[in-house]
């Protein structure tokens, strides 16, 4: 599954969120969470110096040890065209389908 968000133009040339503070370690176990999702791909490089970050990694530590990497991508929505074409309602659906018996 494969998903694009449009952006709209012109937009800044950096999008940067502000940084937090990281440690070390917890900034070898963001690298580490980066590249199982670059392995497997489910992200991926974009290779434009135009947007350098739009988000700034988090790690969230769980209770028994492992780790989830996160983002807040609040600033990347307002930068995202909107999406015209909305979920059809479900009631809709199941009507039509319905009728289609």
């Amino acid at each position: 599954m494969e998903l694009y968000l449009d952006v709209e133009r012109p937009y800044p040339p950096i999008l940067r969120g502000t940084p937090y503070p990281e440690i070390l370690e917890a900034r070898k176990e963001i690298e580490k969470h980066i590249n199982e999702l670059l392995d497997i791909d489910f992200i991926r490089n974009i290779g434009h110096t135009e947007i350098v970050e739009v988000t700034t990694p988090v790690l969230i530590n769980w209770h028994d040890g492992k780790s989830r990497l996160c983002g807040d991508f609040r600033e990347l929505k307002r930068y995202t065209k909107s999406d015209r074409y909305p979920i059809p309602r479900i009631p809709h659906t199941l009507d039509k389908l319905q009728k289609e018996k």
